[in-house]
């Protein structure tokens, strides 16, 4: 069986190779983590935030394919400068692929998960605040629960590989 390679322009392919805000952030305000056990990707976001909610750096870690890697070096670059609000209402996956210049149907996943993780890291900041403000939704956002279902998938099988579950 041949693999086709996939038709990613010529961004996402400058993203891949070099990205951009690559790296664990050791004085992180915040750090969150998304995964897609089915793909494999894997990326943990890591935000510098200031007293007045202003996302003053962030960063991120990858494991995974060329848009994974791209579409988490671009929402590291188009966080820069926002404060959560905006960054929270802002960001959409649509506009992160539209950012990369747009990215092959099988691999829009990778927008979700580079949105879901930076709203994770947003909740994460405010749970760890013990407040959150009012135009922070109480439930989770498409993006963050693709994120949780994938991480609670990844749990499982984790937990099946460990003890030699068959189911």
């Amino acid at each position: 069986m041949s693999r086709t390679p996939l038709p990613y322009n010529p961004k996402v392919l400058d993203l891949f190779r070099n990205p951009k805000n690559l790296g664990k952030m050791e004085d992180a305000t915040v750090m969150a983590v998304a995964g897609n056990p089915a793909c494999g990707d894997m990326v943990t976001f890591f935000l510098k935030i200031s007293d007045q909610e202003i996302i003053e750096k962030a960063t991120f870690e990858s494991y995974g394919c060329a848009a994974n890697i791209a579409t988490s070096s671009i929402v590291t670059e188009m966080i820069k400068g926002l404060t959560l609000k905006s960054a929270w209402e802002d960001i959409t996956w649509t506009k992160v692929t539209a950012e990369v210049g747009g990215l092959p149907t099988i691999k829009f996943h990778c927008g979700v998960l580079a949105v879901g993780a930076l709203k994770r890291a947003i909740r994460l900041f405010y749970e760890k605040k013990g407040t959150a403000p009012t135009w922070l939704p109480k439930d989770h956002t498409f993006e963050e629960k693709q994120a949780l279902e994938e991480e609670e998938l990844a749990r499982r099988l984790s937990k099946r590989l460990n003890t030699g579950e068959e189911k």
